[in-house]
């Protein structure tokens, strides 16, 4: 169990609630799920899960901190982005997961100070409370613009536009499997007298059979396969009419996310700041996340039809989309500019988000050509 502070007497009560409804469904299906049905339930159970309760979870005051939360600066340069697709597509702007709403905030007001503001910002969140923190925020800040949002609880049938989802990918449920020599073997959850335990089952025919067949390891390597991510790629690509998919996530391409030297995984907790490896300590107070398999998400992708249109670090993205004109527009030498330049370098900084998080874009119909992303030639990679 990780050293960290113990949460406040409604937070315990709150937990527990979700272990109990945890424990009620693993013994509802014979002692034993999967552990993306673990994670699905303790991130999205209905009015319990880490997403779905009413806990902050964003900026200084929740778990961790987004790159919208750090400086505008990262919704001004995507607003950048997102100009000239809404010009070509004449469409409008999903957002997946918005969380606290910062991103479609800074996004909108850059869009309005550049004369392409969309018909609509549609917001894909199936939280309520944070649904009223999204539209608190607009309403305190820019309530002239809160008649273009629309709030959404399922995926539009037809998407033409912006599809954007900053650190979506990652928090959608994977499955855990670890080679053996020659069988593969998924790690789910079971419970006992002092918790949930950990527990392996054969892995039966079927997708996730067939994907760690696919992935060479040896025997007693641990990972994490995401059927989740790639299926939402391929509906989005399904639905899209025209237009553009856009994802920012911290991720590999798959040679490096089941590189031999990444045995255990990438499986993460964070709570409060702090990162951890636990995801049965304090259900629904902690995000549970893996990190993405590119590789899996532009296939999916091109499977249903769409161009990839490039595949680049966040560093080489934003700083090719403008980020440093954006942070040289404040007076040098102010107090906000070197805000902003800290931002910045939690940005791009190779040893901060700017190498580990990855950029993917596709498209279908967008005939602009992809230097107008000025993204590097990393699609060889995937």
């Amino acid at each position: 169990m990780p050293t960290l502070l113990e949460p406040g007497p409604d937070a315990l009560a709150h937990t527990r609630r979700v272990a109990e409804y945890i424990r009620a469904e693993i013994a509802a299906a014979g002692g034993w799920i999967d552990f993306a049905r673990y994670m699905e339930l303790a991130l999205y159970a209905p009015g319990l899960g880490y997403y779905s309760a009413g806990t902050r979870k964003f900026g200084g005051a929740g778990d961790f901190v987004t790159a919208p939360e750090l400086t505008p600066l990262f919704g001004r340069t995507l607003a950048r982005l997102a100009a000239p697709v809404l010009a070509e597509t004449a469409g409008d702007i999903l957002e997946l997961g918005p969380g606290s709403g910062r991103l479609a905030l800074d996004l909108l007001l850059e869009l309005e100070r550049l004369g392409s503001l969309p018909p609509r910002y549609r917001l894909l969140e199936p939280s309520a409370e944070l649904c009223q923190r999204q539209r608190a925020l607009f309403e305190h800040q820019a309530p002239r613009l809160l008649e273009r949002l629309e709030w959404l609880d399922a995926l539009p049938d037809q998407i033409t536009g912006l599809v954007l989802g900053n650190e979506v990918l990652d928090a959608l449920p994977v499955h855990l499997v670890r080679w053996g020599d020659e069988r593969w073997f998924e790690r789910g959850v079971a419970t006992s007298e002092d918790g949930f335990i950990w527990e392996e089952c054969p892995l039966q025919d079927g997708p996730l059979l067939e994907a760690a067949r696919a992935i060479n390891a040896e025997p007693g390597y641990l990972s994490e396969i995401g059927l989740a991510g790639p299926a939402l790629v391929a509906t989005l690509a399904e639905r899209l009419e025209r237009g553009v998919l856009l994802f920012l996530d911290y991720g590999f391409p798959r040679a490096e996310y089941y590189h031999p030297q990444r045995s255990a995984g990438t499986l993460m907790c964070h709570y409060r700041h702090h990162a951890h490896d636990d995801p049965f300590w304090l259900p629904g107070l902690n995000d549970i996340t893996a990190h993405v398999d590119f590789s899996a998400a532009a296939e999916a992708g091109r499977e249903m039809g769409l161009d990839l249109l490039g595949y680049d670090s966040q560093a080489g993205f934003l700083l090719g989309a403008g980020l440093l004109e954006l942070l040289g527009e404040l007076e040098p030498g102010s107090v906000e500019y070197y805000r902003q330049a800290a931002a910045v370098q939690k940005l791009v900084a190779p040893t901060e988000m700017g190498e580990l998080f990855k950029v993917l874009v596709m498209g279908r119909g967008f005939d602009s050509d992809v230097n107008a992303y000025r993204l590097e030639a990393r699609s060889a990679r995937l």
